[in-house]
């Protein structure tokens, strides 16, 4: 049979295109097989991606175009801008390039209609914007968050380079650093909004006068009232700054949706598993630190949960706002709320949201609950295999595709940087979907609405200023897109209507009576913002059958101290179901600064029905000194658990002292079942004071301590009230603890508490052994002075000045110390062999240099020596023998799993972070990449005494230092001389304790923790 000659060749052309697909897919070759250079390839990519089934990845950009992102936002016409980071930490990088002209923003665009950028110019290049951490479009002004300024810079003719520059913002913390200020967005309701991390600590304006909020509070950490992270609300020319959030650790960005709800990661202490997504209630306090004092979450308090990434949130203190979300380890970056619709369903009106510990950038779908939000994870894309890929923020082009930013390095966090010359953007999209750009002109109302309209900031953005301009030529328009069956569109019409003059309130009116609870929660905050009493329309919703309205309701109170405001709080609190979180601590924000007038109106309603599920709730939460009576009630009533007993304990802690003291004294003339606890947990609460004053509870304390001798609480009450006569006790638990932690505690007790003729009592017959070794686990310059003078001394015998040099040997300061002694000549003779030994195994190289000199020992001089790093990481390792290396050593200051020292940073889930390059880097050199949080100071104070450790508390009266070892001191700070923070790590480097093949297997074994 004879087939035409077009039907050949088709039939041709389809099976050499089949065949080219075959082998095109037969070749794309598997990304663990490629080789270290072929993985760092940008054409390879998308090989160690893994992208949600419903979507496609797609390069969009790459290295030499851009490096480094650090953020970025896409413009009106498509255009992807980008802040890099070439420069960063360029002050502890020491050999790192710089680039002398500063760090750049670079505009990448797609000019032929790929899909992938064709361009790349610079907007603007300077030492000003040195890994700038945030970026805005808004039409020809760029807004740049780099601490310690906000800055805003104009093209003035249109020709994509910055004309002038002003400054908006100076004086903020964090400069160089990830938890300076944060990148601006701009909001449904025209203002602009904005954060910084922990570090940020104060906003200065241009003249370095410090800002004060809209409530007349300076806007610094000092917790008067703000403490640690804030978010922030302001006019589009950066007036009229509101702080809407605090005590947050590191809230790298903040997004908000078209009802005006905000939303927030946040980054927990390294290793904590305890990464969190926060919905925003408003002027919420969410709890990285106490709120009363601003210790850390690691300080003692009553009650404290026993999950860690629940008490690093301090979440069960009253006034500390819930949790929408618990994420894990990370190290969380960007995030918006995806109001497109070209991604599938289930992404739309979503958080997105980038994490670059864990290489992932996901979705949170949201559910209602309650007064507030629970949701779940959809991953969107992941790098499964390429681990340096690090996702540093996501954008909504025009298109309603999603722009992601790579970092790409093989580590993340504590500032440490593998990787200078590398940086990607990809497009994520459904399969087959074509990048659409264009220039968007608003010429007309018209224009206005369609730009209004759009998933892209930058586009609605102009849509909203042309409309908001046109006044009331857009009344006709938004009034239509009111009317609209979308809900989104609505709110965001809602906000331009409510906004003109004359025509606001009946739209309010309107639309605070609507079906969509949304609508309404849009509309009281509309209300806030544009009527000077919002008290008639607030009455409307006061009983809505939303628990998400009320809350709103009862938010919107805070500031009002009418006596009609007072009866609709306490409409509200009757309204309470007793187990809604989010509910009870909106009603606490509303009762700010008025509980007095509060609680004695709730009572009268409440009657003697208040000790139920609602009252009880309410009486932890409100701050009236009243309600101490009956926290004690519900202390005694042993129908509770004891845990919902001990919630009402540490509310005591939010009362003036002087009522909690006299209602404690009430509470232990009652008898409980379990009367131990309850008076030991009352003690705890008492001032010292108090209990030094009143005989009863002398009494009660020291038959207390007669029961808990021999545990951790007896040397708590002991240290706590300084109890000296105890101290021969505490000797005597320190001997007989002395392989546990337990005696290192009471070793460390009786050193803080200056008990050195008793510790040097012991050296005398069987114990002196024991006694050296106690101190020697104690990193402290008193353990120091004391094992120098048992060294020193004539009496000691040659096994134990031997067993005194290890003990000297297991911390920097002995190892300075035996350095002083042999400087002075006054090593006792014998020892020289001893004390190579002891500086062969240290990990602090310039002490192991200085010993080599005076001791003339080239071999402790040269210390061990490795290949290079990627060499190392093509050797194989065993992680069985990796465990048993990381138990012999790196186990003194590290946890996994809850086994361990808790000192440096836990490293359970280590291998999700960190690529093995990065592991190697982070255990040779440690100083390279310090978590913040865990940078080291040395102490000094007033009577000499000096400590070294990372700074686990800061509070107004005292500093808790963690010393090595895991134990916290606490310093007050009348007592404090100086304090400084030391260059490099307080980690030592443990590779010198192994061979090659051991740091290898070690590697092998952190990089499978994820």
């Amino acid at each position: 049979m004879k087939f035409p000659l077009v039907v050949i060749l088709t039939t041709c052309l389809l099976c050499l295109f089949s065949c080219q697909t075959q082998e095109t897919e037969k070749e794309a070759p598997d990304f663990n097989s490629l080789s270290d250079e072929e993985k760092r390839n940008a054409g390879n990519a998308l090989l160690g991606l893994k992208t949600h089934p419903k979507l496609e990845t797609v390069l969009f950009a790459s290295e030499p175009m851009l490096v480094n992102p650090t953020n970025m936002d896409i413009d009106a016409r498509g255009r992807v801008w980008v802040t890099e980071g070439f420069n960063y930490r360029i002050q502890i990088h020491k050999d790192h390039p710089v680039e002398e002209k500063g760090d750049r923003i670079v505009i990448l665009e797609d000019e032929d209609g790929d899909g992938k950028a064709d361009t790349s110019k610079v907007f603007y290049q300077g030492m000003d914007i040195n890994s700038a951490l945030g970026i805005l479009v808004l039409d020809n002004k760029v807004i740049v968050s780099c601490s310690p300024q906000v800055l805003v810079l104009t093209d003035t003719d249109g020709d994509d380079e910055a004309d002038k520059k002003e400054v908006w913002f100076t004086g903020i913390g964090g400069e160089q650093h990830d938890h300076g200020v944060h990148a601006f967005v701009f909001g449904p309701d025209g203002k602009l909004y904005f954060n910084f991390g922990n570090s940020g600590t104060q906003l200065l304006d241009k003249d370095g006068n410090p800002v004060v909020d809209k409530s007349g509070a300076v806007i610094d950490n000092t917790g008067k009232p703000f403490r640690q992270g804030m978010v922030f609300r302001c006019n589009v020319d950066g007036s009229e700054v509101e702080v809407l959030g605090h005590n947050f650790r590191n809230n790298y960005e903040v997004a908000i949706d078209s009802y005006g709800t905000l939303w927030q990661s946040d980054n927990d202490d390294d290793g904590n598993r305890g990464v969190r997504i926060n919905y925003v209630m408003e002027y919420g306090n969410f709890g990285y630190t106490d709120e009363l004092t601003g210790a850390g979450w690691r300080s003692k308090r009553t009650g404290m949960h026993d999950s860690i990434p629940i008490r690093h949130w301090h979440q069960n203190d009253p006034g500390s706002i819930p949790n929408l979300l618990q994420t894990g380890a990370g190290s969380p970056t960007g995030i918006l709320v995806y109001e497109g619709k070209l991604l599938p369903k289930e992404f739309q009106s979503q958080i997105i949201h980038v994490d670059a510990g864990p290489n992932v950038v996901r979705s949170y779908p949201v559910q209602n609950d309650g007064a507030g939000y629970k949701a779940s994870i959809i991953n969107l894309l992941e790098g499964n295999k390429d681990q340096w890929f690090r996702p540093s923020d996501v954008c909504v082009a025009p298109d309603g595709s999603l722009f992601v930013a790579d970092w790409y390095d093989p580590g993340v966090g504590g500032h440490g940087v593998g990787d200078l010359r590398k940086g990607r953007i990809f497009r994520v999209a459904p399969k087959g979907t074509a990048y659409k750009t264009g220039k968007q002109e608003i010429a007309s109302v018209v224009d206005g609405i369609d730009a209004l309209k759009s998933p892209n900031m930058a586009i609605r953005y102009l849509g909203w200023s042309y409309l908001e301009k046109a006044g009331q030529e857009s009344e006709a328009a938004l009034k239509d897109m009111w009317k609209s069956s979308d809900q989104v569109e609505r709110a965001r019409a809602l906000w331009l209507l409510t906004g003109m003059p004359g025509k606001g309130e009946a739209y309010l009116s309107e639309a605070i009576k609507d079906d969509n609870p949304d609508i309404r929660i849009a509309a009281i905050r509309a209300v806030r913002a544009r009527m000077a009493d919002a008290k008639p329309f607030l009455k409307k919703v006061l009983t809505d059958p939303s628990a998400q309205v009320r809350r709103e309701v009862a938010i919107a109170l805070r500031n009002d101290s009418s006596a009609d405001a007072e009866d609709m709080w306490v409409q509200l609190a009757l309204q309470h179901d007793g187990t809604d979180r989010w509910y009870l601590e909106a009603l606490g924000l509303g009762a700010e600064n008025k509980s007095d007038q509060l609680y004695k109106k709730w009572l009268a309603e409440a009657g003697d029905g208040w000790n139920n599920a609602t009252g009880r709730d309410i009486i932890w939460r409100l701050r009236d000194d009243r309600v101490v009576d009956k926290l004690t009630d519900l202390i005694s009533d042993e129908k509770e658990s004891w845990s919902r007993r001990l919630r009402y304990f540490r509310a005591l802690d939010f009362h003036n002292q002087d009522v909690v003291n006299t209602a404690l004294l009430s509470l232990l003339d009652r008898k409980h079942s379990n009367q131990e606890q309850v008076v030991m947990t009352a003690l705890s609460h008492f001032s010292p004071e108090f209990i030094n004053k009143n005989n009863k509870v002398k009494g009660l304390l020291n038959d207390l301590l007669a029961s808990y001798r021999g545990t951790p609480e007896y040397l708590q009450l002991v240290g706590q009230l300084n109890l000296q006569s105890e101290m021969p006790q505490v000797f005597a638990l320190a001997l007989d603890s002395a392989t546990s932690r337990l005696g290192v505690e009471a070793m460390k007790l009786l050193i803080d508490k200056n008990q050195k003729s008793l510790i040097l009592s012991g050296m005398d017959g069987r114990n002196g052994m024991t006694v050296v070794e106690l101190l020697g686990k104690v990193d402290s310059w008193g353990a120091v002075g004391i094992l120098n003078d048992i060294l020193l001394s004539k009496d000691g015998g040659r096994q134990v000045q031997e067993k005194v040099m290890f003990a000297l040997g297991n911390s920097r300061r002995g190892q300075r110390q035996i350095i002083s002694i042999i400087e002075k000549g006054e090593l006792p003779t014998g020892l020289d062999s001893v004390a190579v030994e002891v500086f062969m195994a240290s990990g602090h190289t310039d002490l192991r240099e200085k010993a080599g000199s005076l001791l003339q020992s080239q071999e402790i001089s040269e210390g061990k020596s490795f290949q290079p790093i990627m060499q190392l990481v093509k050797m194989e390792g065993d992680a069985t023998n990796g465990e048993a290396v990381f138990k012999g050593t790196c186990i003194a200051c590290h946890q996994v799993d809850g086994q361990g020292i808790d000192f440096g940073p836990k490293l359970t889930q280590i291998g999700s972070k960190l690529a093995k390059s990065a592991l190697f880097k982070a255990i040779l050199d440690p100083a390279e990449a310090i978590s913040f949080g865990y940078e080291g100071y040395d102490i000094k104070l007033k009577n000499g005494t000096e400590a070294r450790g990372y700074i686990s508390s800061n509070t107004e009266n005292y500093i808790e230092l963690t010393t090595m070892g895991g134990m916290a001191d606490r310093y007050m700070k009348k007592d404090i001389e100086s304090m400084e923070e030391i260059e490099g790590s307080l980690m030592t480097s443990m590779a010198m304790t192994m061979n090659e093949q051991e740091l290898v297997d070690l590697v092998e074994y952190l990089g499978q923790l994820k």
